[in-house]
């Protein structure tokens, strides 16, 4: 492809310019990214675990490049991107991220860097595709422009590239204001509830009002989801569940003051679907976390 006079000037002014986009997966995973699909017109990546896995990367977490707000959280078919995710940036660029599995920002929402957005799939209603994640950075002009990550640009064509998104995951919203002693906040953690041993894996946040976790044994092999409330004024509706591959759902739900749950199942190398509510704020996985 020959560029056109003067994009580079553009393209590298755009990244003085833009945040310092991190590559749209947890810290240290590693994925292939390719520009070489059919659909593409240059500067979009393609990324898949390794370069010939099938279908073998469904399901697995998708983050956010750079902080923004969610521009866009839709299944859309006319242009092929199925469940697509936009988060427009505090420079007025943005990143998509499209043919998602599942979506789990909504439109409107604030994300941090590293936040949780969705799962890798193939949903599109316009092309039959294996799983895999379809990137691009947009100036605010919304031309797709050459993408870098932790500041280095992506080698097109090809290129491997090592995970540097370590700013925290699934950040929690800000708060205002200092102790509520009419409102006080939730004594118990995640590790509290489920027991020794156990371990954070990942987390949702329900809105502002207090976020499911999922955590993980080791030396048991179960997994253990709790939802905490952030606040414990009074009791609220609130529920727990872990449902393991091939097993019934288990669920703890009711009007609860501080959690739902633990909910506990083996789940050594199975894939788990999981989540939990407070009030009318709920989360639902997808069947991920298969190691």
């Amino acid at each position: 492809m020959v560029a056109l006079a003067g994009s580079g000037v553009a393209n590298a002014a755009q990244r003085a310019a833009g945040p310092n986009f991190q590559l749209p997966f947890p810290c240290g995973e590693t994925w292939v990214g390719s520009s070489k699909s059919f659909a593409h017109t240059g500067n979009e990546i393609d990324f898949n675990g390794s370069a010939n896995d099938g279908n073998g990367d469904l399901g697995r977490t998708v983050v956010a490049a750079a902080a923004g707000k969610v521009e866009i959280s839709a299944y859309q078919t006319n242009n092929g991107f199925g469940n697509l995710v936009k988060i427009r940036h505090a420079d007025g660029s943005a990143t998509l991220y499209a043919h998602l599995n599942s979506r789990t920002v909504a439109q409107g929402a604030s994300v941090a860097q590293g936040q949780k957005i969705g799962t890798v799939g193939h949903s599109s209603a316009k092309y039959k595709i294996v799983a895999h994640l379809h990137y691009e950075q947009r100036s605010a002009a919304g031309a797709i422009v050459r993408a870098t990550f932790n500041g280095v640009p992506f080698r097109y064509p090809n290129q491997t590239v090592t995970s540097k998104n370590c700013g925290g995951g699934t950040s929690k919203p800000p708060t205002t204001g200092g102790p509520d002693p009419a409102n006080p906040a939730n004594p118990y953690s995640a590790g509290q509830v489920c027991g020794a041993g156990f371990k954070e894996i990942d987390s949702q946040f329900l809105g502002p009002v207090g976020r499911v976790v999922l955590l993980y044994s080791a030396s048991s092999g179960e997994n253990c989801v709790v939802t905490l409330r952030d606040r414990t004024n009074g009791k609220v509706s609130a529920s727990a569940y872990l449902e393991v591959k091939g097993q019934a759902r288990k669920t703890d739900s009711g009007s609860f003051q501080y959690y739902a749950g633990p909910v506990r199942s083996k789940a050594a190398k199975t894939c788990v679907k999981w989540g939990g509510s407070i009030g009318s704020a709920e989360y639902d996985s997808p069947l991920e976390h298969c190691g």
